[in-house]
Parts: C-alpha cells; structure tokens; sequence
C-alpha cells in the first residue's frame, strides 16, 4: 500500500479518548504513522503475514496500520478499556476485526501472551508525568527476543544502554515532530509539538 493512501486512512480513524494524564495518552497521528510503517517495512520487520504485537496501542493506529500492509495478525495490548473499545470500533471500520486481536491488560502487571509475535512496535509513555512508565514497554520487548521498533522521546538517553546491555543491538534511525493536542488542563497551548525519535531494536 502506498504511504499516502495509508496515511489517509490512518488518519480517518476514530481517535483516541483524551483522559488520563497518567497514561499519557497521545495518539500518533495518521501521516506519522504511515511514514513509520513504511520505514519498519524497510528495514524487512513488517512482512506479509507476520504477526506483529502493538504495546500500548492505543486507537489502535500502528496495529491496524500494520495489517493494511499487509501484517497477517496484530495483537494490541492496551490498558485504558476506552482506548481498547475505540480500537475495536476502527478494526470493524476497517474490516479487520479477525485479524485483530485487543488485549486489555496492564504491562508489568497483567500476564501477557507475546510469544507468537514476530515484531513489536509501541510508542509507550515517555515518563514525562509518571517517572519511568516507559519501563514496562520496554521490559516487555526485551522479552519477546523479536525485533521491536519504538517511538520515543528524541531526549531520552536510556534506551541504547537498556537494550545494548542485554546484548541487543539498537539503531537510532530517525526524528519527527510529534504533535501535542492540548488534552488536558496543564496544557497551556492549544496544539504543541515535541521532537521525537525512531528506535530499532535487534535481540541477540
């Protein structure tokens, strides 16, 4: 699929319910989102029919975005059960309700089932409201022993000292701009952006 008709399609998704600080709850939005997929494809982790596992996902966007590539199977772990109905009601929107499967669960916490995963992407929590919330996503990749792609804070220092001291190794590939709807009350702006950043990530 092309990069533009994915990021339209992406981008008429039904959003994600902005409401709870805690979670940091920031979708990535549709143009980023195709582009990132694009990018994942490339390097030769997101393949026809594989399964890929989408931490933290949200409205759903790169777990769905996947399958329109052409993703056998996309396995979408996310706690807030808003986002998880939310979706839900863009993989019946997309006609990939049995392609997808919505985990409600809590990484760290709940027992999650990622062993059938051939790739992982998440753009988790950056930690910026609740310290190190970022942690459980990246436990949960490192666990899997898959490649995983993440999107983070083009701040964060980390991330390439986690992964390279388990033996993995770690690509910075990439930046963009993010976009910060002003979701909540300590937002000041009405729409902000931050930089952000491209990680992939290879187990030994």
């Amino acid at each position: 699929m092309r990069i533009r008709r994915l990021a339209i399609l992406l981008s008429g998704l039904a959003p994600l319910p902005f409401n709870s600080v805690k979670l940091e709850q920031y979708s990535t939005d549709g143009d980023l989102a195709a582009r990132w997929l694009a990018d994942i494809a490339a390097f030769g982790d997101l393949t026809e029919g594989c399964t890929v596992a989408d931490l933290g996902a949200g409205n759903g966007v790169l777990g769905l975005g996947a399958l329109a590539m052409g993703a056998g199977r996309s396995i979408l772990i996310e706690a807030d059960p808003s986002a998880c109905a939310t979706a839900l009601e863009n993989a019946d929107s997309l006609g990939l309700v049995r392609s997808a499967e919505i985990v409600e669960a809590v990484l760290g916490s709940d027992p999650i089932d990622l062993s059938e995963a051939d790739m992982v992407v998440s753009n988790p929590p950056w930690g910026r409201q609740t310290p190190k919330s970022d942690r459980p996503f990246l436990d949960a990749m490192l666990s899997t022993g898959v490649p995983a792609h993440l999107l983070h804070s083009a701040e964060a220092t980390h991330i390439q000292p986690l992964f390279e001291d388990a033996g993995w190794a770690v690509e910075r590939y990439g930046e963009a701009d993010f976009a910060l709807p002003a979701a909540y009350s300590h937002h000041s702006r009405q729409r902000g952006r931050t930089r952000a950043a491209f990680w992939r990530l290879v187990p030994p």
